[in-house]
């Protein structure tokens, strides 16, 4: 009998970290059943950016090379003011790894498809996950955590003061590379766009708001906004479809403030460090929790210590990337004109090493090495 033929882990969520811990842990011979609310996961919509941290994970799960051929190499970024004037350019090829754009549900897809038949069950709308089996619960559900509360946690969703509205659109050129990841920012609001395969073009567009504040038709507040913005952003506007708009207000878990892990309940993704969507990690630490927690599980003498060591591990670097989230926040919203163009002559001054520098605290990260066979069997 293998090491954890005996173990069984229940995961709460079938978003990328549930599916992921659960790809993750099953490859190590766990028992794993997956239960997702939904009747259906999630489909298309939106895109996001893997960068070179969150594909060292796919490396590690086997399973770049379908991921790669699902995706847009991004070889550079691009920030600009709303009249179209540059503000910092960034190259993204810089020997880390490659950046790609890719769409939502195609990375849910291959992390689905990956798992054992019978693995992934919906309609699971889960309400006390006290009541679950299993050795292990993973809470990978969300903002608004079952398994966060069932774990005592009196930890609430902070809204950050602004909204986003997010599409995908066939691809519309205006002129710079095909694979450029770009960014306007404005007073208090801010406009970007992600190439991702087969010619589509993710956008999203942000706004200082009240929460739950709505505008009826969200299409036409998005082209009245941004209709005197730089081309091409009028007409990616334009190209939305009617329907296709999604928009959330923007909320996080103030950083530091969740315990990962308690007694056999552990917390992964969302659950465990929602922060604002302002460093495309969420899915890169969503992957490096599934790996990490995999590892540790796998190394440590007993489940409870794997837990333990897991969230002793993620801790410090998901508290200081929500931390560091929120500071561009809170510069790329800047609504007041003089500390905007203050802003905006920073940016323009500053190095692009420097800039680069700053991006790899979070892209550098490195997955642990896999256990060697005959550690596990030691074991």
């Amino acid at each position: 009998m293998g090491v954890h033929e005996s173990r069984s882990v229940v995961v709460v969520g079938g978003g990328i970290g549930g599916l992921a811990t659960a790809l993750a842990l099953q490859r190590d011979g766990w028992q794993v059943r997956v239960l997702e609310r939904g009747s259906a996961l999630a489909d298309g919509g939106t895109g996001l950016v893997l960068s070179p941290n969150a594909l060292r994970c796919l490396t590690a799960l086997e399973l770049e090379d379908e991921i790669g051929s699902r995706a847009t190499r991004l070889t550079r970024s691009l920030l600009r003011r709303p009249d179209g004037r540059v503000l910092a350019r960034v190259d993204l090829d810089t020997g880390r790894g490659p950046t790609l754009g890719i769409v939502r549900a195609d990375l849910v897809t291959v992390l689905a498809g990956s798992l054992a038949p019978g693995t992934l069950e919906l309609g699971h709308d889960v309400r006390d996950a006290a009541a679950l089996g299993g050795d292990v619960v993973v809470g990978a559900d969300g903002l608004r955590s079952v398994v966060r509360t069932s774990m005592g946690s009196t930890v609430q969703p902070a809204f950050r003061g602004y909204t986003v509205w997010r599409a995908l659109i066939p691809h519309v050129s205006d002129g710079t590379e095909a694979a450029t990841l770009a960014e306007s920012w404005g007073r208090g609001e801010r406009f970007g766009v992600v190439p991702v395969a087969n010619g589509w073009t993710y956008v999203y567009a942000c706004a200082n708001a009240r929460e739950g504040e709505q505008s009826g038709d969200d299409l036409a507040d998005l082209r009245r906004r941004f209709a005197g913005w730089h081309a091409p952003i009028p007409d990616l506007v334009a190209a939305i479809e009617p329907g296709t708009v999604l928009r959330h207000d923007i909320h996080d878990l103030p950083p530091g403030a969740t315990a990962l892990h308690r007694d056999r309940f552990v917390l992964v993704g969302d659950a465990a460090h929602a922060m604002e969507p302002n460093l495309g990690q969420g899915a890169g630490l969503a992957l490096e929790d599934a790996v990490v927690l995999a590892h540790a599980l796998a190394t440590e003498p007993t489940t409870d210590s794997g837990l333990a060591r897991y969230a002793r591990e993620r801790s410090p670097r998901v508290s200081a990337l929500g931390r560091q989230s929120r500071r561009v926040g809170l510069l790329a919203q800047q609504a007041r004109p003089g500390v905007g163009a203050l802003r905006d002559l920073s940016l323009r001054v500053v190095p692009a090493g420097v800039a680069r520098r700053a991006a790899a605290r979070a892209t550098s990260w490195q997955p642990p090495m896999p256990v060697a066979p005959t550690q596990q069997e030691i074991r």
